[in-house]
C-alpha cells in the first residue's frame, strides 16, 4: 500500500474528526452538523483514495474494493444527512418520513462497519505478505 505523506494523513485524521463532530453535533439537533459532516467526508474519503495498493494479492484488492464502497457510504450519508436538515429532495413528508428522515445513520454505521472490518484485514493481509516476503 502506498503511504500517505504526514500532510495527508493529518488531512485524513481532521476529515474523520470533523465526521466525528458533524455526527455527534446532530445527535445533538444542530442544524450546522451536516456541514461540519460533509467537508470531513470529502477529506477523509479524498485521502483514503490516495492510498493505492499495486500489488498482485487478490484478497488486499477485494478489501480495497470494500474500502472504496464504504467511502461511497460515507458521501452518501452526508447527502443524506443534507437531506434530512431539510426536504430538498421535493418528496411529499410521508415518503420523506419513510425514506430520508434519519437514514443517514444507517448508512454511516454500515460504512463504519465496513470501514473497520477492511482496514483491520487489510493490515493483517500486508503484516502476512511481509512476513512471506523474507
Amino acid at each position: 500500500m502506498r503511504q500517505l505523506s504526514n500532510v495527508e494523513t493529518m488531512l485524513l485524521l481532521l476529515g474523520g474528526l470533523l465526521m466525528v463532530v458533524g455526527s455527534g453535533a446532530s445527535l445533538f439537533l444542530q442544524s450546522w452538523a451536516a456541514y461540519v459532516f460533509a467537508p470531513g467526508a470529502l477529506l477523509f474519503v479524498a485521502m483514503q483514495l490516495r492510498q493505492r495498493y499495486e500489488g498482485n494479492n487478490f484478497v488486499i484488492r477485494r478489501l480495497r474494493r470494500i474500502l472504496i464502497m464504504s467511502d461511497v457510504l460515507f458521501l452518501l450519508a452526508a447527502l443524506l444527512m443534507f437531506a434530512n436538515a431539510g426536504n430538498f429532495l421535493g418528496l411529499q413528508y410521508l415518503s420523506y418520513i419513510k425514506y430520508v428522515h434519519n437514514n443517514w445513520i444507517v448508512v454511516l454505521l454500515v460504512a463504519a462497519i465496513l470501514q473497520l472490518y477492511a482496514s483491520h484485514r487489510i493490515a493483517n493481509e500486508l503484516e502476512k505478505d511481509a512476513k512471506n516476503a523474507k
